[in-house]
């Protein structure tokens, strides 16, 4: 059977025992924000659960329920988009660290399926004033658009995060509710301001058009993501 580290679903015999074992926690992070008609809003919290709960079940630890308030990108007046403050979520993040270090955990990670660049601000600089604080603890930050050799380039709601989401829940992309008419980017820029328009056919959808998404090619986006993320944990780099 396929362990659960899911830390809401677990008690506190299993929790110990896992903490025992590997004394390390992942705190995934993603938003509510929209992500075209063919993508559920909250895809970067549904990622971001995803990857850690993999990573943890190769590699050991537990994974805490996912954080679904982001900050940041170009997203903020969109339908069903909710974006908060940095200093909103911060005292969160950091109160669950305390307790995180009074209950024996030794590493915290930070990973963020939300990759604005005010997102990924705010967690690297969580974990550096943390760490500064000379507590034996040690956070790391991360975020899903960091990943390195994919084959696939990060983007929103386009080819990168309908594949990833495919690998996940293929049930939740629904490509048919995308229209068929061409993407007619301005000089075949598919990041333009363009795409901020409501009668585009791909309206807020930012990178390469979803709709040439390959099933084939999803689960091998997803392991490459988690053995990235596990050999950057192992490694220290951050």
């Amino acid at each position: 059977m396929t362990p659960e580290v899911r830390l809401e679903r677990l008690g506190p015999t299993d929790i110990r025992a896992a903490i025992a074992a590997r004394p390390l926690v992942y705190l995934p992070l993603g938003t509510c924000e929209w992500h075209g008609e063919h993508l559920p809003v909250g895809l970067d919290a549904l990622t971001a659960e995803a990857i850690c709960t993999t990573a943890a079940r190769r590699g050991g630890g537990l994974v805490f329920p996912v954080l679904h308030y982001g900050t940041g990108g170009g997203h903020g007046d969109y339908p069903w988009t909710i974006m908060v403050r940095q200093d909103q979520i911060e005292p969160l993040l950091v109160r669950s660290i305390q307790r995180l270090s009074d209950f024996g955990v030794t590493t915290v990670v930070l990973f963020s399926g939300h990759f604005a660049g005010e997102q990924i601000a705010m967690i690297d600089a969580v974990a550096r004033d943390w760490n500064n604080t000379g507590s034996p603890l040690r956070v790391m930050s991360f975020a899903v658009s960091q990943a390195t050799d994919c084959g696939i380039a990060p983007d929103h709601a386009a080819l990168f995060e309908t594949t990833l989401l495919a690998a996940i829940h293929p049930d939740l992309v629904r490509l048919d509710r995308l229209p068929d008419a061409p993407a007619a980017d301005p000089g075949g820029n598919p990041m333009g301001p363009h795409r901020h328009d409501p009668s585009h056919p791909l309206y807020g959808i930012f990178g390469p058009d979803p709709r040439q998404f390959d099933l084939a090619a999803a689960r091998p986006l997803l392991d490459r993501i988690v053995t990235w993320l596990l050999d950057a944990i192992a490694g220290g780099t951050r």
